[in-house]
């Protein structure tokens, strides 16, 4: 039975991001403790964009059905300057993406993913804040301050810092968070409009000053609801507080700020000025004043101890980037720390963290204050790159540690580059096609698909991924050429229902070419690539093999013969130990 005074991981923070971190753990089956200062969810529509990459991943967890059903979709934005409409941006992506933009309050995010969470067997321990902590060689040693306030030591082997921008774990590291702050300052609301806005459309306006700067602001997004919306505006003058805010002891100057709550007629004010038609706003759910900075830390972690979404970065809220992003960083670092926990790769795996997300940070961080002081339209990137960089579908980690070596052509997915969704596979027993998203969801490995237009080719391949697989295992391969059992090893079978592998197991996917023809010798085990999709997304150079690692992005791209060697020098990447 494990001590309640120890844990695998300790995660500080139960946002949206310490909820992922916390979901992804545990659903490879890492221990974990999540703790977090509020006594209760903040009621508030903070973070509300999801973009279709966050969507993705949620799809892998088996929560993206749950978030279907509560929010609502983004399908663009009216823009409008000094009254007149000046642009419609549909937010149209090419029809292999699975997922469109969506909208959900943040605390309909954290109660979904809560709930996840709590379904694996971890509960959130609310009212509890980390006062310090101190690691060495073996693990952390954190000082709790629980509900009751009784102080509590507990002994983890790493920390997570998912607590924000005045990060507790950042400070405690000596991290370098450097940046700076916006002068001006922002007021939230969450009303009812009784306007005819398109359905999905959101809304912003501004007006002009003599010099072409912007001096009035008006963001709307719709929220769950009838005619429901986050609206941000200016800060008038008797809610200022003469630019300066207030910044915590840190020195940093970023979201809301209590003691100056707007008014419903503090936003009819602003609605009054710029809404493209006459419009009563009513039914306040709450409001607040907040100020924006942009910084990101010098280095994501130290040690046994990292940071992630907020406590790594800050920046202006344009194309709802932040929440997303810091869910990605949880999901890279989790199944890194969940191999090293479980002795199936060694620690020095997780200084790919820092290498492959600090770039993403630094890149998102850039964008948005240029969109935010220039207006995305200055952008210089086509509008339809433009589009799926928002969507954060182009994150991508060539240059990272992990990244293998080009094969195939070089515009097409490769080692790092998120690995494309693809519909039209078909499968001998289902009736009906199904998406590679289907045959990934609810597995926790690496997942290694391989395509050739001959199944001796494929089973030739599928044997040797297997025999590398059970070696580092330190198994041997069961008589169907597979390894049967966890770690690193292959997953015993490849049914065509896709169901999910044993912890960290290395699942087999074979999918036959469109016009191929089934050896009637051989076991065609797998899918058939009936629409052509797979070939055409993936753009494979003959019988190709690609392995897709726990977070979605491409660990390998090779040539099928060649298969075993890849996954030696992959693994090897991973430092798995011997």
């Amino acid at each position: 039975m494990t001590d309640s005074r120890t844990t695998d991981v300790l995660i500080v923070g139960a946002g949206p991001v310490g909820l992922s971190a916390a979901a992804e753990l545990r659903r490879r089956g890492v221990e974990c403790r999540l703790v977090d200062r509020l006594k209760a969810r903040l009621p508030y529509a903070k973070a509300v964009g999801v973009q279709p990459r966050t969507l993705e991943i949620w799809d892998r967890m088996g929560l993206a059905r749950a978030v279907l059903e509560t929010a609502v979709p983004l399908r663009g934005q009216l823009v409008y300057v000094d009254g007149r409409e000046q642009a419609r941006i549909d937010l149209a992506l090419p029809p292999e993406v699975p997922y469109g933009f969506a909208a959900l309050p943040q605390y309909e995010t954290e109660r979904l993913l809560e709930e996840y969470v709590t379904a694996l067997g971890t509960v959130v321990e609310r009212g509890t804040e980390l006062l310090s902590f101190a690691q060495d060689a073996d693990g952390v040693t954190a000082l709790l301050r629980t509900d009751a306030d009784a102080d509590e030591e507990l002994r983890a082997r790493y920390l997570i810092g998912c607590d924000g921008a005045h990060s507790t774990v950042r400070k405690g590291l000596g991290l370098g968070y450097e940046g700076g702050a916006f002068p001006e300052e922002y007021m939230l609301g969450d009303v009812e409009a009784d306007w005819d806005l398109p359905y999905g459309y959101g809304l912003r306006s501004v007006h002009r000053a003599e010099d072409g700067s912007t001096d009035d602001l008006l963001v709307c997004i719709p929220l769950p609801g009838t005619s429901r919306y986050r609206m941000s505006m200016t800060v008038p003058p008797e809610l200022s507080a003469d630019g300066a805010g207030k910044a915590r002891g840190d020195g940093v100057t970023h979201g809301l700020e209590g003691g100056r709550a707007p008014e419903l007629s503090h936003i009819q004010a602003v609605v009054d000025r710029l809404a493209p038609a006459p419009t009563r706003v009513s039914a306040l759910r709450w409001s607040s004043v907040f100020r924006i900075s942009h910084r990101i830390v010098d280095r994501y972690g130290e040690g046994r101890v990292f940071v992630a979404g907020d406590a790594a970065h800050i920046h202006p809220p344009t194309g709802a980037q932040g929440m997303n992003t810091g869910i990605q960083d949880a999901c890279n670092l989790a199944w890194k720390i969940a191999l090293v926990v479980r002795g199936e790769a060694g620690p020095a795996l997780l200084d790919s963290y820092d290498a492959e997300r600090r770039p993403v940070g630094e890149e998102v961080v850039g964008r948005t204050v240029r969109h935010a002081t220039q207006g995305i339209e200055t952008d210089a990137e086509d509008p339809d790159t433009l589009m799926l960089r928002e969507a954060q579908l182009l994150v991508a980690y060539r240059d990272g540690p992990l990244a293998g070596t080009t094969y195939g052509p070089e515009d097409a997915p490769q080692s790092g580059d998120r690995a494309p969704d693809c519909s039209g596979l078909t499968a001998p027993v289902a009736a009906y096609p199904l998406r590679l998203l289907d045959i990934l969801r609810g597995r926790t490995g690496h997942v290694l698909l391989l395509y050739a237009d001959q199944a001796a080719d494929l089973a030739r391949a599928a044997e040797a991924g297997a025999v590398v697989a059970a070696a580092v295992g330190g198994r041997e391969p069961s008589e169907n050429g597979l390894a049967s059992e966890g770690g690193l090893a292959a997953e015993d079978g490849l049914a065509p229902e896709g169901g999910p592998a044993p912890e960290g197991g290395l699942a087999t996917v074979a999918v036959l070419a469109r016009d191929a023809d089934p050896d009637p010798g051989e076991a065609v085990f797998g899918y058939r690539d009936a629409a052509g999709e797979f070939a055409r997304l993936y753009r494979p150079d003959g019988p190709t093999g690609f392995l897709v690692r726990p977070d979605g992005q491409l660990g390998a791209r090779f040539p099928l013969a060649g298969t075993a060697a890849a996954l030696t020098g992959y693994l090897a990447a991973l430092s798995v130990p011997s």
